[in-house]
C-alpha cells in the first residue's frame, strides 16, 4: 500500500476508536441531509429519487444514509475498515442498507459511468490528492452528473495553528496550502488550484458555497476546523458543485 494510504488508514482506525457507537448513530439518525461540522441543510442537490451515488471516503457512511433516506441509491467507499464495521453496525440498528466497499477513492473497483452523483463530505475531498481522486469521480460518472465536495474553507486553513481550531489571525502563508501534514496527510488547495484540479478532471465548475455555522448551530467536540463563535463570522468550509462535461 502507498505509505500515505497507510498512514492515514492507520489514523482513522485510532479515530474510530474515540467516535463512539452512540455518536455514529447519531449522525445516522439526523434529520435530513446535512453539510458539514454544524449541520447546514442541503440546498444543492438535484432531486434523488432512484438516482445512483458514489460517496468517496465515506467513514462511517452517515451522509450515505441521509441519501438513502431521500430515495437515492448510494454506495459508500472508505479506505478503513473499522469505519465500515461501524457503518455495518448502523445498518443493523437502522435497516438502512446499502453497500458498503473497502477501498481507495483514487482506484474504485467499480465501473465507470454508473453514477448519476458523487459526493464527499470531509472525506476523499481533504484526505486525497485532487489530481488523482477527481478524474476518478469524473471516471465514475455518467456525462453531465454532478459532483459535490466539502472540504476546510481556504480561509479557515489558513487560520488554523498545527494543532486546534481556527484563530481570529492568520497564521500560516498562502503558499503552505496543497499537500498538508497535521495527524494525518491531508490537502487542502487554494481556490485557483481546485480550479484547475477539476478543469483538468473534465469538470465544470458550476458553484462555490462558503459556509457559515447557523446561528442555532449546536458546538462539535470531535474535529478541529473550527469553533463556533469563529464559523458564524467566516466560512469554516466550501461547498463545491461541478459537472462532468463531455461524453
Amino acid at each position: 500500500m502507498d505509505p500515505e494510504l497507510g498512514h492515514n488508514r492507520a489514523l482513522w482506525t485510532l479515530l474510530n476508536h474515540c467516535y463512539t457507537a452512540d455518536a455514529a448513530m447519531h449522525m445516522w439518525q439526523r434529520d435530513g441531509i446535512r453539510w458539514g461540522l454544524f449541520g447546514v441543510p442541503d440546498f444543492v442537490l438535484p432531486s434523488l429519487d432512484g438516482r445512483a451515488v458514489v460517496e468517496l471516503g465515506a467513514g462511517t457512511a452517515f451522509f450515505s444514509a441521509a441519501l438513502a433516506r431521500a430515495g437515492a441509491q448510494p454506495i459508500a467507499i472508505d479506505l478503513n475498515e473499522d469505519q465500515l464495521a461501524t457503518a455495518r453496525n448502523c445498518q443493523l440498528e437502522t435497516g438502512i442498507r446499502f453497500p458498503l466497499i473497502q477501498a481507495d477513492a483514487q482506484a474504485v473497483p467499480l465501473a465507470g459511468g454508473r453514477a448519476d452523483l458523487v459526493v464527499s463530505e470531509h472525506g476523499a475531498s481533504v484526505w486525497c490528492d485532487p489530481w488523482r481522486w477527481l478524474p476518478e469521480a469524473a471516471r465514475l460518472l455518467k456525462p453531465g452528473g454532478l459532483l459535490v465536495f466539502l472540504v476546510n474553507s481556504v480561509l479557515s486553513t489558513l487560520c488554523a495553528p498545527d494543532t486546534g481550531p481556527a484563530t481570529p489571525h492568520l497564521v500560516r502563508a498562502h503558499g503552505d496550502l496543497g499537500r498538508m501534514t497535521f495527524d494525518g496527510i491531508e490537502y487542502h488547495p487554494s481556490h485557483s488550484e481546485w480550479i484547475a484540479a477539476l478543469t483538468a478532471a473534465g469538470f465544470a465548475v458550476e458553484a462555490l458555497h462558503e459556509l457559515t455555522a447557523p446561528a442555532d448551530a449546536p458546538d462539535h467536540e470531535f474535529y478541529e476546523i473550527a469553533d463556533v463563535p469563529w464559523a458564524q463570522r467566516w466560512p469554516a468550509e466550501d461547498l463545491w458543485v461541478a459537472r462532468r462535461v463531455g461524453s
